[in-house]
């Protein structure tokens, strides 16, 4: 991924109200239902940081987070890097109140190029992790 590549970008409507889905991306312990089970901590507060290892075969990838900006119910930012490996980026998620129902929209931009040499960092790995976690287990997660 690359800071010339085009924002990644992945929706999903679900059928909860946004003040349900934001509890499930921002609770750390309704996080590792869905999304990484090895989350240490977390906080929807600008300056939280926190890390944790996620393996993928051969390779470890530590992830840094650290929380750039937060409108409750609406909006939460981080920064997202990994340990040892050059690339930086922004992912943000944003809720609309749709009623009975809500969109959220996962977006991460590049602010420093990945490694082109790692599988991982290829652009469609990311949009495929993205449409994973937020289409398909977040989704059965809230529908159950």
């Amino acid at each position: 991924m690359k800071t010339t590549d085009e924002p990644i970008i992945v929706e999903e409507e679900f059928n909860q109200p946004t003040s349900k889905v934001w509890k499930a991306i921002t609770e750390v312990d309704q996080m590792k239902k869905w999304f990484f089970t090895n989350i240490p901590d977390f906080k929807p507060e600008v300056g939280f940081e926190t890390q944790f290892n996620v393996s993928s075969g051969e390779r470890d990838f530590l992830h840094l987070w650290k929380i750039v900006e937060v409108t409750p119910n609406k909006l939460i930012k981080y920064n997202w890097r990994y340990k040892d490996y050059s690339g930086d980026s922004f992912v943000t998620f944003e809720l609309e109140d749709h009623g009975s129902k809500s969109l959220l929209r996962v977006t991460t931009e590049v602010i420093e190029d990945f490694s082109d040499d790692i599988p991982e960092f290829k652009p469609e790995s990311c949009k495929g992790g993205w449409e994973y976690f937020i289409q398909n287990s977040l989704k059965s997660y809230l529908d159950s």
